[in-house]
């Protein structure tokens, strides 16, 4: 699996963390992404090597990878296919923001044949929260996105939203509401859901404005509100949550990010992606740690040695925050007893069931997952 990290978007959203360089005039961003792209495609050549077996998925992240103009994109698609093997490609996913997806931009996504899942960025149905956290798009063209999509040929869209978001005059964004109208209005054409919590991230804007006082945010029992009926009305039409912050349809959970839950090793490619390869023949066993590397936006990358204990986090961290859980085959035969013993008060007040020889979490444990997870780890 290779994830692609695109840097660039068209302004920088307030509550964003990540590595991500805001372009502007169209004489900028030309220059820019092409740079970009030449050193992407340079990369993948020396990289080529730590990807022997046939690529199953590819992610292209960000930023904003609808931000890339078609023949930008065309030399990425270019370059994966000389330098790996996609003969058993399955997913290919392209996040976007709906501003940039109009049906020409579409109809050419479609026609590089590489593109089969779009993931579009809508967060909320509310222009006036949308302009709060310096999203360019609107709810009308949120809609028209995921429609023009499909009708030139997208039929596995997954669409982002954020609950948790800040008063506006008072006022809370009204979540079920906004739920209710995108499906309504797009019927089965979106596949997929990803809704995530609202974080308020050290040195983002966002952070700055509620230290300030001018942004308010909902306490949190709100939030844990909006979680619970995003839950049911996302049940009530068909989608099954398979994570705590992902839902889908029958047949369309997202391959990739699944396969990062499960240990996959993978190749980050771009400014600011990370990679993990496992060691010792490949195991996916926490007894063969593995390695993790990131890359620097300077071009340079760091890396590091995960050890039995890091791998054993690792696999609780990930398994606690699926509907799956964490099987017991999967535990090392030395810490099943401990394990066990320290999963008892969990499953005593109805945060994980054992079902299938594993410990899952209920929809209620779905929201402690990172603290239930932490409090098994080994130091």
């Amino acid at each position: 699996m290779i994830y692609i990290h695109v840097p660039f978007c068209h302004r920088k959203c307030t509550y964003c963390a990540f590595y991500s360089k805001p372009v502007v005039t169209s004489v900028e961003t030309q220059c820019a992404v092409s740079h970009y792209v030449d050193a992407l495609v340079d990369e993948m050549s020396q990289r080529r090597g730590e990807q022997a077996h046939p690529i199953k998925t590819i992610y292209f992240g960000g930023g904003t990878p609808s931000i890339l103009p078609l023949n930008e994109l065309n030399r990425i698609m270019r370059a994966l296919h000389e330098n790996f093997d996609l003969s058993q490609v399955e997913e290919v996913t392209l996040e976007s923001n709906p501003e940039d997806l109009t049906p020409d931009y579409l109809q050419g996504l479609k026609n590089l044949g590489l593109i089969n899942r779009l993931s579009i960025g809508i967060q909320i149905l509310d222009d006036q929260v949308l302009r709060l956290i310096g999203r360019r798009h609107t709810a009308a063209q949120a809609i028209a996105a995921v429609e023009n999509a499909y009708d030139v040929g997208f039929h596995n869209i997954s669409v982002d939203f954020i609950y948790g978001l800040p008063e506006v005059g008072g006022r809370k964004s009204e979540v079920g509401g906004d739920f209710s109208y995108l499906i309504s209005h797009t019927s089965d054409l979106i596949k997929h859901v990803s809704a995530y919590a609202l974080t308020v991230e050290p040195g983002t804007a966002l952070a700055v404005h509620v230290e300030q006082g001018r942004v308010i945010l909902p306490d949190e029992d709100e939030v844990v509100r909006q979680y619970e009926l995003i839950c049911k009305l996302l049940e009530e039409n068909g989608f099954v949550q398979y994570e705590v912050s992902n839902f889908a349809r029958p047949g369309f959970y997202s391959r990739h990010n699944s396969r990062y839950w499960n240990r996959i090793p993978y190749l980050g490619l771009g400014p600011g992606a990370h990679s993990f390869t496992l060691s010792d023949g490949g195991s996916t066993s926490v007894a063969h740690g593995g390695k993790r590397r990131w890359n620097k936006p300077d071009g340079t990358f760091e890396e590091e040695e995960l050890s039995e204990v890091d791998a054993f986090n690792e696999l609780v961290m990930t398994s606690l925050r699926t509907t799956r859980g964490l099987s017991f085959a999967a535990i090392p035969e030395e810490h099943k007893k401990r394990l066990h013993r320290l999963m008892q008060p969990y499953v005593n007040c109805g945060w994980i069931s054992i079902i299938n020889n594993s410990y899952q979490p209920t929809r209620e444990g779905l929201l402690h997952a990172d603290g239930m997870a932490a409090s098994f780890f080994l130091s």
